[in-house]
């Protein structure tokens, strides 16, 4: 039988400072299950983030996505997702990957092996969450020797630490070393079910996918809210995300043949859209989070569109 997912709401990375902890609050106060907070170059960091949220807030649990693992050394990693765990038992995930390759290496920290560091780097931090004593082997980008937490800073709760990734090869490490999977947007149920089966998990694991969202009654103008934050998903990188779909050879084709992203977004079909975001009216957007969850995605996170984020914030709570 299939479980109801999880349902998310994300803190847009470009919230102004000062809506941060009121969005926080009033997604808490609506019902969602989940917050997820971004690291991304150049704008607030995912840590200190999810400590004011957590914070400003009572039951919402809390997913940091992602964290870069080779620009944060694991043990200093440790001491900070502990403290989180310490204070805020039970309501803290932290997503970890390889990061946007073009932002790490414009910081000079693209490894030399990104996929063992990604393994190791998840290994290691369960390792010390969990109150073990770690040296690193011969050869490790780690570098670890005889590291531990202190006793009073080993958390009761580990959490769970989720590996944001895309590509097979680093969706097969997912499977081999994470608690779960953060799936960047869109995820459309073709997509999820082609990345699970590159996963591979052997035993319980989490599918968190993010996803640009717009509610309305009106399900035409939802759609219409939706079409600009799709503006940049023909960008290569996203390629297999669009991959698994029955229009991914048109999809491209439209994309190579704009010359902006804003005159791209503008050309996409109404039936595209809708299958790239979560957007219409309540009950359209119910019935896409249940085929979510039909191909294994147990975390729905939606990403507010519209140029006012907490308007955007009260219409997605119809959906708790």
């Amino acid at each position: 039988m299939t479980r109801t997912p999880a349902l998310g709401v994300m803190l847009p990375r470009d919230l102004d400072h000062a809506q941060v902890l009121t969005f926080a609050r009033r997604a808490d106060d609506a019902g969602f299950d989940e917050l997820w907070v971004v690291e991304d170059l150049g704008f607030r960091g995912g840590i200190a983030q999810a400590a004011a949220v957590l914070a400003a807030t009572t039951r919402v649990r809390v997913g940091i996505g992602i964290l870069p693992a080779a620009v944060r050394n694991v043990a200093f990693a440790a001491m900070e997702v502990a403290t989180l765990a310490q204070l805020f038992p039970g309501r803290v995930d932290v997503g970890i990957g390889h990061g946007m390759p073009d932002w790490v290496r414009s910081v000079g920290a693209w490894p030399a092996r990104p996929l063992t560091l990604l393994e190791e780097y998840v290994t290691t931090l369960r390792a010390l969450l969990r109150g073990e004593t770690v040296t690193s082997p011969d050869g490790s980008p780690l570098g670890l020797r005889d590291v531990a937490l202190d006793p009073s800073s080993v958390p009761d709760v580990v959490p769970d630490l989720l590996a944001g990734v895309r590509g097979p090869r680093s969706l097969a490490a997912a499977g081999r070393v994470a608690d779960g999977t953060v799936l960047a947007e869109p995820v459309t149920p073709e997509y999820a079910r082609a990345a699970l089966a590159q996963v591979a998990p052997t035993g319980p694991h989490r599918v968190v996918g993010y996803e640009v969202a717009a509610v309305d009654d009106d399900g035409a103008a939802a759609l219409d809210t939706a079409r600009p934050a799709l503006a940049w998903i023909g960008e290569p990188d996203w390629d297999v995300h669009i991959a698994p779909l029955p229009f991914a050879d048109d999809f491209r084709a439209l994309r190579a043949s704009c010359a902006t992203r804003e005159e791209f977004a503008a050309r996409l079909p109404a039936e595209w859209v809708a299958r790239l975001a979560l957007a219409g009216t309540p009950d359209d957007v119910r019935a896409r989070v249940a085929v979510l969850a039909e191909a294994g995605v147990t975390s729905v996170v939606l990403l507010p569109a519209g140029p006012d984020p907490l308007a955007a914030l009260e219409s997605l709570a119809r959906l708790c």
